[in-house]
């Protein structure tokens, strides 16, 4: 499956988040849904360790988590990785629903599929606090970009 959005196709973020969302519905179980995370995180692509620099470090996440934005107000890109199995999984929900899109459309779109797959209440608090940090984090160079 792939996590980077699909310019071509046209797909909105909230379309991004819409088929997000029926991802998660067809798996009965959060065990299920985990393992799915896992899954796509394992399908990030593959992140150079020259840009594990503290600069792009994303402060208060548990785990190590780097995020290198690209691009212009335009069509923002973003590269993310994680030391956490779960983690890079967020991460690549989070590039699905926001890489490859305008600042402003980045801007625009509040992140619904975490409420509408539930991630809210089967997160731990330091997941939740750290998914939280990552938002903040594209929101800022989001609003840099703008």
């Amino acid at each position: 499956m792939n996590t980077q959005p699909d310019i071509a196709s046209g797909e909105s973020a909230q379309a991004a988040q819409d088929a997000i969302a029926e991802e998660f519905a067809f798996f009965g179980d959060w065990t299920e849904r985990y393992q799915y995370l896992i899954d796509l995180g394992r399908k990030l692509p593959p992140f150079p360790d020259a840009l594990k620099r503290d600069e792009y470090k994303v402060s208060g996440c548990q785990s190590q988590v780097w995020l290198v934005p690209g691009g212009d107000a335009q069509c923002m890109t973003f590269a993310a990785i994680s030391d956490s199995a779960i983690v890079s999984g967020l991460i690549a929900l989070l590039l699905r629903v926001y890489s490859g899109r305008s600042a402003q459309e980045i801007y625009d779109t509040p992140p619904s599929f975490i409420e509408s797959i539930g991630l809210a209440q089967h997160l731990s608090p330091t997941r939740s606090n750290g998914l939280a940090a990552m938002l903040a984090k594209i929101k800022e160079y989001t609003r840099a970009a703008i």
